[in-house]
């Protein structure tokens, strides 16, 4: 459950303006009801109360519901939930276990997908252009040692993500496989990409 932004100044606002119970007011702000009571005892340093109704995120009538009946929940209100950003920018981080995985994923993606860009693959693995090229012309110091390895299944990126780099891949070269998994996509039939 989301809970509000500044929970300590909501939960004393809470505490000096309304007859909730400390239950329901650490149930909405997300603390601990000791905490809250804590709040209520002045033994907690005073912070400025925070309305959560002038703030958009409860109302004045769920209060008053709340207050009537002790076992209600304080919800809050839909347009203060914050939104989770989906999409991000920079580098992503690939866990120490699996930087080793990189080069086998390279190979897979240069044999199965050999569309995609040098950029493309350095997006999805997660890598830079030198190692795949490494890869690419068998000059990789562990050459001996890659497998190809399809990149889902060790981790390093999402079938969406594969599927989106290899249809901009197709696109970008006018292909008519680009229009067919087009199609069948907006069919509800799953392309795989790959064939995973």
């Amino acid at each position: 459950m989301a809970h509000p932004l500044m929970p300590k100044a909501t939960a004393v606002w809470l505490v000096e303006n309304t007859s909730l119970t400390f239950e329901q007011i650490a149930d909405f702000c997300g603390l601990h009801p000791l905490e809250v009571q804590a709040i209520a005892d002045g033994e907690v340093s005073m912070l400025q109360g925070l309305d959560p109704v002038a703030n958009g995120q409860t109302t004045r009538e769920d209060i008053e519901r709340c207050e009537k009946d002790p076992n209600a929940r304080l919800r809050l209100a839909e347009k203060a939930i914050p939104v989770p950003l989906v999409k991000h920018r920079g580098p992503r981080y690939t866990p120490v276990s699996k930087r080793g995985d990189k080069p086998n994923a390279i190979a897979w993606l240069l044999k199965n997908h050999p569309e995609l860009s040098d950029g493309q693959i350095a997006k999805l693995v997660g890598t830079t252009k030198p190692t795949i090229n490494a890869v690419r012309d068998r000059t990789h110091r562990n050459i001996q040692e890659i497998k190809p390895q399809h990149p889902v299944t060790l981790g390093l990126c999402t079938v969406a993500e594969l599927e989106e780099a290899v249809a901009r891949a197709l696109k970008r070269r006018g292909t008519p496989e680009a229009e067919e998994g087009a199609g069948e996509r907006e069919e509800g039939g799953e392309a795989t990409a790959g064939g995973l």
